[in-house]
Formats: structure tokens, C-alpha cells, sequence
């Protein structure tokens, strides 16, 4: 019941930074550079006003997980009365979107997201000391529309090449995704409690949060020639619902009452460097940090802190004056941030 990674699936590079230097460049004659590679989801350039983009992507994601359960007691820390249930856990997401970015000035700017999630997961478990050496595979699979987007951009100042850009950001999540708690878990009548039945996993993944989010960003860009630099900071935070319930086997609902993810926040740094007038290299390092899920004011059980840490290079290559492919490759660097990420990106300025 940890609150969906709302990753940290829009951009940092050199906002309207890369459009001033851009536009220097030209003036003297200069072929431009190319916009820095996207790496994070946070402000990217700044679109001119009255002008339309149409971005295509494509993310995904791999993490896998091991995790080792006691039930029993010890006698001594090299004796275990009991079982010991080992599951190694494998994930794999997929998301395809469609974003429209809309100039409303030269220093603001409108996006849209749709995204289409399918993802997998394969749960692989076994009971030792139980007289069987077989391994126990749980799949299990989900597809459809995920949460839609709305962003809004603003450039704070005007900028200079002896100081920073400035581009606060928010953007709103909303619920139009598979609600994780509607999907089929396989329970008889409870997950939790002294009465629980089955293993408490979903028969189908959801593919969106569930839960409304907003999330106000302000990102930095600084022009010292040849590179960029940029970083930014953030925080979602995601509204609680009241009344919850999920779906069990045979139709029946199990009361969870308000439950209230944790609210996540981040921070991201990093720099990008040009190769020639058409490709630029970068390389940045994104952190998030999720507070613990609550259900009726208090905790969840085994609900923690996270930390999510994630180190990522992109390239960017500009095909034409409108057309330019970004693609972006994430190494996790903590046991919760998915193993490897890569996405695709190609913006069309129409």
C-alpha cells in the first residue's frame, strides 16, 4: 500500500536556458546546440508561445526482489522452529505516452500526458522444511490507460549567461488509471487481520495509483560553457481517501477505511555536455524519498521510509529543426529503485 512511483514516467535540461543560448548562437551566426537529453520527470524546454509539440514515448522498467520470511520462533539465532518462506519477486512495466506541450508566452507553457501501462509480475516462492523442493510461480498481469497529467511551466526570471534560469512547475495527477484497490486480491474475506485467507496478491495489476497527486517543482539551469548544469527540487503529494475498500475473491469488499499514501520528496542534479550541433550527452543522478503509507491515521504495518536513488545518462540527437530523439538509460542504485529504466522520447514541433 505504498503510494505507485509517480517517477521521478517530463524533463530537467536547459529550459529556457538552452532556447536563450539557442537563440544567441544563432544571432552571431553559430549553428545551435541540441537541447540536453531528458533524464528526470520535471520541467524540460520551455515551448515558444503559440507553438505546439506532440511528444510519443516510451519507458521501461525492470526491478526484481528478494525477500526471505521467519514464521516460527528461535531457540538460538542458528535454530529456527518454524518455516522459512523465500520469494524472489520480478517486475516489468511498460508505459507508452502522448504529451501535447503548448506555448502560452515565451515563459509558460501547458502539458498533457496519456499514458498506456501494461506491466508483469512473477512472484517466485518456497516453503523450506515443508518436504518439497518445488518452487511455487505466481503471474500475474495488467493493461490499460494509466493516470492522465495536466502541467503547467513558468520561467521565473529572464536569465543571462553569468546567471541561472529559474522555471517553477506543477503538476496534477489524477485517478483515471486501474484503482489498485478494485482490481481481485486473493483473499476469501481478508488480507490482514487473525482471520486472513490467501496470499494477498492482486489476480490483476492496477495501472495507476488510485489516489489524486499533486506536485509543485522549481528547477535551476546555469549556461558555463560547454556544459549545462541543472538540478532541481520537489514534492508530491498525494490526498487521502475516505471510505476505501478492496475487492476480494467471490465478490466480497474488504473495509480498509482512509488510507493516505506517503507523500514523496525528491531532488535531482546533474549536467549535460555537447558533442557536435547535433548530439549532447547527459549525465544526472534523481532522489526520491517516500514517507510510510497510513491507514486510519496510523502507520501501516512493515510500511517504512523509502529511499530511492537512481543515477541516469541520456543522449539527445537532433534528426531535424523539428523533429530531435532522446533516450534515457536509469541504473538504481538502493534495494527499493527499480533495477534498470530506459526511455524513448522523440518531440515534433508542429
Amino acid at each position: 500500500m505504498r503510494s505507485v512511483r509517480w517517477q521521478t514516467s517530463a524533463l530537467v535540461w536547459m529550459a529556457c536556458a538552452a532556447a536563450q543560448v539557442q537563440a544567441q548562437q544563432q544571432s552571431q551566426g553559430d549553428t545551435a546546440p541540441p537541447a540536453v537529453a531528458p533524464l528526470f520527470e520535471q520541467p524540460g524546454v520551455l515551448t515558444p508561445r503559440g507553438k505546439l509539440v506532440l511528444e510519443p514515448s516510451a519507458q521501461f522498467g525492470y526491478s526484481s526482489s528478494n525477500r526471505v520470511v521467519l514464521v516460527g520462533y528461535t531457540i538460538i539465532p542458528a535454530l529456527l522452529i518454524g518455516l522459512v518462506d523465500v520469494r524472489e519477486i520480478k517486475r516489468n512495466t511498460l508505459t507508452g505516452a502522448v504529451s501535447l506541450r503548448y506555448g502560452l508566452s515565451n515563459r509558460a507553457e501547458v502539458e498533457l500526458k496519456l499514458p498506456y501501462v501494461y506491466r508483469t509480475d512473477s512472484t517466485v516462492s518456497r516453503e523450506l522444511f515443508t518436504g518439497t523442493g518445488v518452487d511455487k510461480v505466481f503471474e500475474t498481469s495488467g493493461k490499460g490507460v494509466g493516470d492522465a497529467e495536466l502541467a503547467l511551466r513558468y520561467q521565473l526570471n529572464q536569465g543571462a549567461p553569468d546567471r541561472p534560469y529559474y522555471v517553477a512547475g506543477l503538476r496534477v495527477k489524477s485517478r483515471t488509471g486501474t484503482d489498485p484497490f478494485k482490481v481481485v486480491t486473493d483473499c476469501s474475506k481478508r488480507c490482514v487481520g487473525p482471520d486472513a485467507t490467501g496470499t494477498g496478491l492482486p489476480l490483476e495489476l492496477p495501472t495507476g495509483s488510485g489516489f489524486y497527486a499533486v506536485q509543485p517543482s522549481l528547477t535551476w539551469l546555469y549556461a558555463s560553457d560547454p556544459a549545462i548544469l541543472f538540478g532541481g527540487i520537489s514534492y508530491l503529494y498525494n490526498f487521502k481517501r475516505s471510505n476505501v475498500n478492496r475487492k476480494v475473491l467471490n465478490g466480497e469488499w474488504e473495509p480498509l477505511g482512509t488510507v493516505a499514501p506517503g507523500d514523496v520528496a525528491g531532488f535531482n542534479f546533474g549536467m549535460g555536455l555537447a558533442l557536435n550541433d547535433k548530439a549532447l550527452i547527459s549525465f544526472g543522478y534523481d532522489h526520491s524519498s517516500i514517507a510510510r503509507t497510513r491507514q486510519n491515521g496510523v502507520p501501516v504495518p512493515g510500511s517504512v521510509r523509502t529511499q530511492l536513488g537512481t543515477l541516469l545518462m541520456g543522449l539527445s540527437y537532433r534528426l531535424s529543426d523539428k523533429r530531435t530523439i532522446n533516450i534515457a538509460v536509469g541504473a538504481g542504485l538502493t534495494r527499493d529503485t527499480p533495477d534498470v529504466q530506459l526511455s524513448i522520447r522523440m518531440p515534433l514541433s508542429l
